[in-house]
């Protein structure tokens, strides 16, 4: 298994990162993980980009300090502070039709037990309006993780975002950006690490989760240039 260690020096050199990974996984079969601390920015998903406030929520990302991106894929808008980690996990797949709940199984359960290991337990789920509402959280007085899955022809990527500490930094922005978005949110409902007891160090959140998804594999480690 590929282990992907750091992050690129822009947010774009940075995504394309990720995007190289799930493609060699399509093309050679080879597992891989990375587990990371993206740049400070507000990513904004393919139905935020639809919505009539959507130029409105730009501007209330660059307002607290966050530089507004729009990512490929589905969902609604995270914020990274720098400090919060996102994790990511590819595997062959045969057959595109097959084994999406297992491997959000296997991912969330890998994620939790990183967290305990950290002094946190989790609860599968989300509160009532939470940031980036999906089936698949984590949460422990609020919301610490969502995580979600792609699939392309050879491959699947199973990933996510957890928030280690500045719980009420996300909260703030996301709050401004999505009520220009008219999308419900309860800013009490974004938890993190730290605020659930946890290690604010983040790098201690990256090393577990690595350690997590990874498992007992056999590794070779690449640092992103």
């Amino acid at each position: 298994m590929r282990v992907l260690r750091g992050r690129a020096g822009t947010v774009e050199a940075d995504r394309e990162a990720s995007m190289a990974m799930l493609a060699r996984t399509a093309e050679t079969g080879e597992r891989a993980v990375r587990v990371w601390r993206p740049h400070r920015q507000v990513a904004f998903g393919r139905r935020d980009a639809g919505d009539a406030g959507f130029e409105r929520a730009r501007a209330a990302a660059r307002e607290h300090g966050f530089p507004p991106l729009e990512r490929d894929v589905g969902g609604r808008a995270v914020a990274y502070t720098g400090t919060t980690v996102a994790f990511a996990r590819t595997e062959p797949v045969a057959d595109v039709r097959t084994g999406l709940g297992d491997r959000y199984e296997r991912a969330t359960a890998d994620v939790a037990g990183a967290l305990a290991a950290l002094g946190v337990d989790v609860e599968r789920g989300e509160p009532p309006d939470s940031f980036c509402p999906g089936t698949h959280s984590l949460s422990a007085g609020g919301k610490l993780a969502g995580i979600a899955q792609r699939v392309r022809q050879g491959a699947a990527v199973v990933a996510g975002v957890l928030v280690v500490a500045d719980h009420d930094a996300i909260a703030a922005v996301l709050e401004d950006v999505y009520r220009a978005l008219d999308v419900p949110l309860d800013p009490g409902t974004v938890g993190s690490v730290a605020r659930a007891g946890g290690p604010a160090d983040p790098d201690r959140v990256v090393t577990a989760v690595e350690e997590a998804l990874v498992g007992d594999a056999a590794v070779e480690i690449e640092r992103v240039a």
